[in-house]
């Protein structure tokens, strides 16, 4: 009974998710941008395994991913083993890493670089960030002083690695905190910060995904420089017309045994790790073992029907719809449609949910999941929309991406501690699968259009979308900041006030 009632509840969820975009895509195609009947029939059967996936994923995210993480965690420090705790953590970040549906897609695409030798290097880098991480965690270490030193490394990097390889390196570092990454590293974090008694444990638990955020950036850049891939080759996403409804059908039944099995390889590593954990150290009872197990499948389940719909109906409409704007004599309507589409992206991603939903309660409602989300979505628009500007003139995606970090860092001085760890972490969540699925082939279709190059202009809007929410939800804390040290002032005259004598406030 109560997981029905949680799928009810995230079933309302993820069509109040979907739908605004579903809407605005209609829109397009009846008046500036018509799409061909087929590749809507597609789009339209894709935004209801969108929301059937989103639904399961949420509670099996809930259900077992989140007390996964956390019980493993909490498990490992309570021994007090700190070279046990940097072992687990890093192969559990390789373990997660490899198996992260979204990894596999982009390295199909960099034919310069092996597809194992790819996702092995970023994955090695996740695994090394997420001990660095638990590290930090333990040894209560500034969070602002890592992500400065490394990302002031990145940057140098950046320069020496080949070009063509620049805005994959930085894409990479979104697309690896993913749908299964996100749930299972941040209750990871919860779980090693809770036998922690300080005040600021809670915020502490922040920042695992960021740092995660900065492995495979760095791997990527050395991988190129050790390759010397100096052409990296992209293929373009094809579009599916299909003629009527039977050719839907075997369109969506051809693929879905094809992320079945993917999906199976991605949650199988994690799933026996932590059956063998609990075997050896943990020794839950029947009960629990049989909730988590169940969320493990609803997780399955939802990422299956997930992937499948984005894949073969939202990815060939972003293509599509990207092709068509191009095509059009005022083109620059793609720059809005652009932002306003990245706006209502960021609502249909499942991770970001998982973060909303850890911050109300590690803040108690401070700070609400809802403010969150709309600096999240402004922060997506924005970056969304430079993106298409960038299309359309031929900027280089470094020309955003070196002077937003550096403002991005910049601000982490001036706002709350909570806060930047949070904006950090919302990088790596807010550029997800529905990112990869419809804004990343929306991106390439528009380029296709223009005649550009897929290797420098198309790619980088990943990026893009994990930069901008650092900027809007620091600057969220900064007015959070402001806005409690005045109320705090107003107090303390009033105190001040209340306690002057009855012949002093007289004469006042």
């Amino acid at each position: 009974m109560i997981l029905t009632n949680k799928l009810l509840e995230k079933f309302r969820e993820a069509l109040a998710a979907v739908l605004p975009i579903v809407t605005l895509v209609l829109l397009l195609s009846l008046t500036v941008a018509p799409i061909p009947s087929g590749v809507m029939l597609s789009f339209l059967m894709g935004t209801i395994m969108l929301i059937g996936g989103m639904m399961f994923f949420s509670v099996g995210a809930e259900v077992a991913m989140q007390p996964m993480g956390e019980l493993v965690g909490a498990r490992v420090t309570k021994s007090k083993n700190l070279k046990l705790i940097l072992i687990l953590g890093f192969v559990l970040g390789v373990l997660i890493t490899v198996s992260e549906p979204d990894l596999q897609v982009l390295a199909q695409q960099v034919q310069a670089i092996p597809n194992l030798a790819l996702i092995l290097a970023v994955g090695i880098g996740v695994g090394g960030f997420l001990a660095l991480g638990l590290a930090r965690i333990f040894y209560r270490v500034s969070l602002r002083l890592l992500l400065f030193g490394f990302y002031a490394l990145i940057l140098g990097l950046t320069f020496l690695a080949p070009e063509n390889f620049r805005a994959v390196a930085f894409d990479s570092g979104g697309v690896t905190t993913g749908p299964m990454t996100v749930p299972f590293i941040m209750a990871f974090g919860l779980g090693i910060a809770s036998i922690r008694s300080d005040s600021s444990a809670a915020e502490d638990s922040f920042g695992l995904v960021a740092l995660c955020s900065v492995g495979p950036i760095l791997a990527v850049l050395v991988l190129s420089m050790i390759f010397r891939a100096d052409a990296a080759d992209y293929s373009p996403m094809a579009v599916t017309n299909v003629k009527d409804s039977i050719e839907l059908r075997m369109l969506f039944s051809g693929g879905f045994p094809e992320y079945l099995q993917e999906m199976l390889i991605s949650i199988l590593p994690i799933t026996v790790f932590f059956f063998v954990f609990n075997f050896i150290m943990l020794r839950l009872n029947f009960e629990m073992l049989s909730r988590i197990g169940l969320g493990i499948l609803y997780t399955y389940i939802g990422l299956t029907i997930f992937m499948t719909g984005a894949n073969y109906g939202f990815m060939p409409a972003g293509v599509y719809l990207g092709q068509t704007l191009g095509s059009l004599s005022y083109r620059w309507i793609i720059i809005p449609v652009g932002m306003l589409i990245g706006y209502l992206v960021v609502k249909a991603e499942p991770a970001v949910y998982v973060l909303m939903r850890q911050v109300e309660d590690l803040t108690d409602g401070a700070i609400t999941g809802r403010s969150l989300q709309l600096s999240m979505c402004a922060g997506v628009g924005i970056s969304v929309g430079l993106s298409m500007l960038r299309v359309m003139l031929g900027i280089n995606v470094l020309w955003i991406i070196v002077p937003g970090y550096v403002l991005a860092l910049g601000m982490s001085f001036i706002c709350p501690r909570l806060f930047m760890a949070i904006a950090f972490d919302s990088g790596g969540v807010a550029s997800g699968p529905m990112t990869a699925a419809f804004l990343l082939p929306m991106t390439m279709g528009f380029c296709t259009a223009l005649g550009g190059d897929l290797a420098k202009d198309a790619f980088g809007v990943v990026a893009l979308v994990a930069m901008t929410p650092l900027l809007t939800i620091q600057g969220l804390g900064i007015v959070y900041r402001f806005k409690t040290r005045h109320r705090k002032q107003q107090e303390t005259a009033v105190d001040l006030f209340a306690e002057l004598p009855n012949d002093a406030v007289i004469e006042l």
